[in-house]
């Protein structure tokens, strides 16, 4: 674990990535994110820890999962669930092979990371369980820096309407009713 600026913890997590046997008739194999190991080694990428008849299950990289003080709304509303999830990215790159076609590409606690994921592109994202001594580690980092904001109701503004100018007609006009 690692304090950048007491306002962001970066966390090494170990991505474990299954290769399931797919019935498709269009995939043979189906990939996703099934778990994460805390403070995980840095290992090389796609070890191999076990194998049945159907699937494969890899160490697939050790990625930083960052906790930023501004996203602890996020982090709170996850601890708040009867499990805590961590969303795990898979995303095909450059250097993707046919033996491997993903990458682990990020970690976090955040759903609305998460979110921003499932919109921007073709990436796997699943949710996986979060460990308990990483649990707790968030709901410190919550406590530490999470700040209630107050809602404010905005007043609306009046409705100013102008006066012909320039030789145009005004876009709102004001009128009668009776």
């Amino acid at each position: 674990m690692k304090t950048i600026e007491n306002r962001e913890i970066s966390i090494p997590l170990g991505i474990i990535v299954e290769k399931r046997k797919s019935v498709h008739p269009w995939a043979d194999w189906i990939w996703r994110p099934v778990a994460v190991l805390a403070n995980a080694p840095d290992t090389p990428q796609w070890r191999e820890l076990i194998r049945g008849d159907d699937f494969i299950r890899y160490h697939a990289d050790t990625l930083p999962m960052l906790l930023h003080y501004k996203l602890t709304e996020a982090y709170r509303e996850n601890l708040m669930l009867d499990e805590p999830v961590l969303y795990v990215v898979l995303q095909e790159t450059a250097a993707s092979t046919r033996e491997f076609p993903y990458a682990a590409h990020a970690v976090t606690a955040s759903s609305y990371e998460a979110q921003d994921f499932v919109d921007a592109d073709d990436n796997i994202v699943e949710k996986v369980a979060m460990p308990e001594e990483l649990a707790s580690l968030v709901q410190a980092f919550v406590e530490e820096h999470h700040v209630e904001e107050v809602f404010k109701k905005r007043r609306r503004d009046k409705l100013d309407v102008e006066e012909q100018k320039f030789g145009k007609t005004p876009i709102f006009t004001p009128r009668n009713r009776q």
